[in-house]
């Protein structure tokens, strides 16, 4: 987790330093790797954070999992209900996950109903 830490130094939105945070604590304490991995994703360079398009989502989402986007959720067309977690997502994207009868939500939301992370599916 040093590495982690070392490129949270460089971030300044304090949001996401206490999401980065949570995450990691959240990992240790219930050895889930997955919420480590969505900490370094975050952790990251801005400019190197996924940005997901509803298309893919829709494509790679199977029924009852969590979609999380460790970036942004970008529009697109999206007919079926999904769960999305991310830490940002267009306008559009927000619009049309709830017009197909989907929910949005943060990665922080997510991390706070599941825990444990089963049934979480990353996308990048």
């Amino acid at each position: 987790m040093g590495r982690i830490r070392e490129l949270q130094k460089r971030k300044t939105n304090p949001k996401l330093i206490n999401l980065i945070d949570l995450l990691l604590n959240e990992s240790a304490k219930n050895k889930v790797d997955i919420w480590k991995y969505v900490a370094e994703k975050l952790a990251s360079p801005t400019k190197r954070w996924p940005e997901v398009g509803l298309d893919k989502i829709e494509k790679f989402a199977n029924e009852g999992e969590y979609i999380v986007v460790p970036g942004k959720v970008l529009g697109g067309e999206i007919r079926r209900p999904v769960k999305v977690a991310a830490f940002g997502f267009s306008a559009a994207a927000k619009a049309k996950i709830k017009e197909a009868g989907g929910e949005c939500m943060s990665i922080e939301d997510l991390l706070k109903i599941n825990p444990s992370g089963k049934g979480v599916r990353i996308l990048i």
